[in-house]
């Protein structure tokens, strides 16, 4: 009778605890830049490096994404203009494939490097070995994107525009308006949004 109560203590306590990554508190503004000492093979352009290498000298953009979800593929134009606004207010971007479930299928090496092909990346598109860096972030939503500024500090996390479910509607680039404050030294305005999109998918 112990033996089946301990049995079922353990279940229990395993379904309470559930998946991991689920239990990962998500990085908060004032947070600083995880550390991940490990170079990850990079799918876009460059050579294979450390995730914050890719750092500007304003800051870093992390954007958390992905080959196939529906909400990344009716972002891309948004992703670009993300890329370029990033780009021109020299804020380093890293762009990271944390679906290691589906790493021998839509989300392997070679299916990322075709993906960013196709979209003419000139940012890094990383692979994150075993979600470790999803999950050292707390992030679970593809597209979702952390801004840190020159110093490390975390100054915006969430969505890229105020409508990712539909992207053509979207009045207000959240992501434009933080960098710019990052740029002048300011806080931005605001600082959390609610990031839309697929789950990561974590083995």
């Amino acid at each position: 009778m112990k033996n089946g109560m301990l049995s079922l203590a353990i279940i229990a306590a395993t379904l309470l605890s559930g998946n991991t990554f689920a239990q990962k508190k998500s990085l908060q503004p004032g947070d600083m830049l995880p550390t991940l000492n490990e170079t990850m093979k990079n799918a876009g352009a460059g050579l294979d490096m450390a995730y914050d290498k890719a750092a500007g000298k304003n800051g870093l953009l992390v954007v958390f994404s992905c080959n196939t979800c529906p909400f990344v593929v009716k972002n891309e134009s948004t992703t670009q203009k993300t890329l370029e606004y990033a780009k021109s207010n020299d804020v380093g971007v890293a762009i990271i494939n944390s679906n290691e479930a589906r790493r021998e299928g839509d989300d392997s090496y070679d299916a990322m490097k075709k993906y960013a092909k196709a979209q003419s990346y000139t940012v890094p598109y990383l692979v994150d070995k075993d979600s470790k860096l999803a999950d050292a972030f707390g992030a679970n939503h593809t597209p979702e994107i952390f801004l840190f500024d020159n110093t490390n500090k975390l100054v915006y996390k969430g969505a890229m525009n105020d409508n990712p479910g539909n992207p053509q509607d979207a009045k207000e680039m959240y992501i434009f308006s933080a960098i710019d404050a990052v740029v002048a030294g300011k806080t931005p305005n605001p600082q959390t949004t609610k990031s839309i999109g697929c789950s990561i998918k974590r083995k």
